[in-house]
Parts: C-alpha cells; structure tokens; sequence
C-alpha cells in the first residue's frame, strides 16, 4: 500500500468524503508492509521507528504541516454534534467560537516543522490521521453506552463508567474514566458523547449541551479550567472517559481495517493493544 491508500482507507471507515483539515499525508510514501501508530509522534518515536523498521509511521495527534496550523478548522465539526443533541446551531456556533480563536492562536506560533522536517531528513513516510479515528471513537462508545444504560433503571453516573470498563481499552488503561463534574452516585440523564471536533470545546460548549437536555457529557478530557467553570454552572454531569483510552478505541478500528489488508502495525506511544 502506499500512504493515500492507507488514509483513504480510514477515511472510508468514518465514513468522510474529504479529508478533514488535520488530517493528511505528510510525507509521501510506497510499497508500505509495516508501520508503527502512535497517538503522538515526536523526532524520538521516528528514531524508534526506524530502528524497528517500519516503512511508515502514523501519529493521531497533529505535530506538524498544514493538519497542525489549520487544527481549528476541524473543530467547527462539533457544531453538528451539538445540533444532533439538541442545540439550536445559531447558539452552538456562538458558543464554540472563542474556543476556535483560542486553539488557532496557540497553533498559529507553534512549530509545525519539527517532526515533519526530521521524517523527511529520515526519508520515513509520515501521516496524520485525527478526526477519522475520533469519529470512529465517538460513534462506537456512544452505541455502547446506550445499548448498555438501557439495562439499568435510572442509571448514574457510576453506571456510566462502569459501562466504559466493559471496554477493553478502558480496561487496561492505567488512567481509569472519572466523574469530573458530578459525583457517581448522581443520575446521569441524558448520556451524550462528543469527543470528535478536534478538541474540547470550552465551557460555553458544555453548558449548551446541558441546557439542550444532556445529563451527563462524556468526553476525552477537559481542562481545568473548564471543569472549574462547569462545576459552577452546576446543571450537568461530566466523565472525563481517558485519553489514551478513548483515542485507542478509535484507532483500533483503523489498525484493524490496515490489518485486513495485509499490513503489519506496532502500536506505540499511547496506542492501547485491546487484545
């Protein structure tokens, strides 16, 4: 495979059309037989690939190239989620606004060079693959979690992170899912996933979700910050599900899929093998 066919392929598995703005192929590449996938790639994991010889590499988050510098385009993604839980779309982009202005300032001098001049110096292809495996995640947990809650009466918020132990990946996670907001023994309401959209969406996101019905928001992480914020609006419950954990549930189904194909993965730096 070379690395088009490989993003297509994740691609086609989240079902897009395009390929999102952090997302791409950043250092071409052919007759690929063998790569590592980590959830974040630094110059030392490409040393490390090398050494284990890889034909390629993959890493989840953005660390350089166009994906990293037009990151907050992508975010505006979560207006979509937040209108199908019940924000009226006029109030969601209002509210994810600031978030975009902040992400964009902090990507704008940042150094999208660093990882992508150090592959190409390696001759090592090199691919971003961010949003197709977040929506992969969001879809496959927000199943999961209804499919299961629906065997309780009244669920809490502890029923909801036990449902998310189910899963292998947050089985083996040293960073178990937390009631952030919230205490476990809180109904949860409403349980609403929103972990794609590139990252977390501020607290103005978080009290539309609430004041559109949702109970209890799960979600791969939350600054401090925010979760301060939120505690304060006290009208929702938030699980912050674990990073490493929620990532790997979504970038499993694309190693998976490159498994199918032929194609040998070593997974690394954050990656969680569910077998």
């Amino acid at each position: 495979m070379n690395t088009q066919e490989i993003l297509e392929t994740a691609l086609r598995l989240a079902g897009l059309d395009e390929t999102p703005a952090d997302s791409g192929v950043v250092v071409e590449g052919k007759n690929i037989k063998k790569i590592a996938f980590g959830v974040d790639i630094e110059v030392g994991e490409l040393l490390l690939a090398r050494e284990l010889g890889v034909d390629a590499v993959i890493t989840h988050h953005p660390k350089g190239g166009l994906p990293m510098v037009e990151f907050h385009n992508v975010m505006r993604n979560q207006i979509e989620r937040m209108v199908q839980a019940g924000v009226p779309i006029n109030k969601a982009q209002k509210a994810l606004t600031e978030r975009v202005e902040q992400v964009d300032r902090a990507h704008h001098v940042a150094n999208y060079d660093r990882v992508v001049s150090a592959a190409q110096l390696l001759n090592m292809p090199l691919l971003i693959i961010h949003t197709p495996a977040d929506i992969l995640a969001e879809t496959f947990i927000q199943k999961h979690l209804d499919r299961e809650l629906k065997k309780a009466d009244k669920p809490t918020v502890k029923d909801v992170i036990k449902v998310l132990e189910k899963l292998p990946e947050y089985k083996k996670t040293l960073a178990k899912p937390k009631a952030r907001v919230g205490k476990e023994d809180d109904f949860a309401g409403r349980v609403f996933v929103a972990m794609a959209g590139g990252t977390s969406g501020g607290e103005k996101v978080a009290r539309a979700y609430f004041e559109a019905g949702v109970g209890t928001l799960v979600v791969m992480h939350m600054p401090d910050d925010t979760i301060k914020t939120v505690k304060q609006q006290n009208i929702g419950n938030v699980v912050v599900a674990g990073h490493m954990a929620s990532d790997s549930v979504g970038i499993n189904q694309v190693i998976k899929a490159l498994e199918k194909k032929g194609l040998e993965v070593i997974r690394m730096s954050g990656v969680i093998d569910p077998k």
